[in-house]
């Protein structure tokens, strides 16, 4: 049973329609969600590849710069 309350009018829906309604805010939310997991995913996917890249060349450039650094 669903209940709408609206301008102080109160509609029930009850039966096969509630059913159909239901379903289809469970199947609009799960895919809301898996949107957002795949876009959560993709940019944690970036962010560590960005550091496993970044990372090593830093670490390099350090190391010829402390060879190459006159003391």
């Amino acid at each position: 049973m669903i209940v709408i309350e609206r301008n102080g009018r109160q509609t029930v829906i009850t039966g096969w329609r509630a059913w159909l309604i239901g379903a289809a805010v469970f199947v609009g939310l799960t895919a809301l969600f898996a949107v957002i997991a795949v876009f959560v995913l993709g940019i944690a996917l970036t962010v560590s590849a960005l550091l496993f890249i970044t990372v090593p060349v830093a670490v390099g450039v350090a190391l010829l710069a402390s060879l190459f650094s006159r003391r």
